[in-house]
C-alpha cells in the first residue's frame, strides 16, 4: 500500500510539472511567473519525495511523461495549439511505454502494492 502512496506523489508531482511547463511559456505577469516558480519547486520537492522509495529512473520517466503529455493535451484544449493525430498517437507510445516500464520495474521487485 506503501508503494501506491509514492506513486501518486508521482502523478501530483506530474501535474505540477504541467503548470510550470506551459507557465514558462504563457506567464505574463508577476503573479504568473510567481506561481511557475511555485509549480517549479513543488513538482521537484514531491519528486524527491517519491524517488526515495521508487526506482529513480522508472519514477523520472514517469513524472516527465505525465508532464510531456499533459502539456502537449493542455496545449491542444486551451490554447489554439492544432490537433494532430500523429502527435496524440505519439503521446499514445509514450504513455504505454512509461505504464510499461512501471510494471516492470514493480515486477523486478517481486513485491505487491
Amino acid at each position: 500500500m506503501a508503494l501506491k502512496n509514492e506513486w501518486n506523489i508521482v502523478f501530483v508531482a506530474g501535474l505540477f510539472e504541467i503548470g510550470w511547463v506551459v507557465g514558462l511559456k504563457h506567464a505574463d505577469s508577476l503573479l504568473g511567473w510567481i506561481g511557475t516558480v511555485i509549480s517549479i519547486y513543488v513538482s521537484m520537492q514531491l519528486l524527491i519525495i517519491a524517488s526515495k522509495k521508487l526506482p529513480v529512473g522508472t519514477t523520472y520517466a514517469v513524472f516527465t511523461g505525465i508532464g510531456t503529455a499533459g502539456t502537449v493535451i493542455l496545449d491542444i484544449v486551451m490554447f489554439d495549439e492544432p490537433f494532430s493525430l500523429l502527435k496524440i498517437s505519439l503521446i499514445i507510445v509514450l504513455l504505454g511505454g512509461v505504464m510499461g516500464l512501471k510494471t516492470v520495474s514493480f515486477e523486478e521487485k517481486g513485491g505487491k502494492e
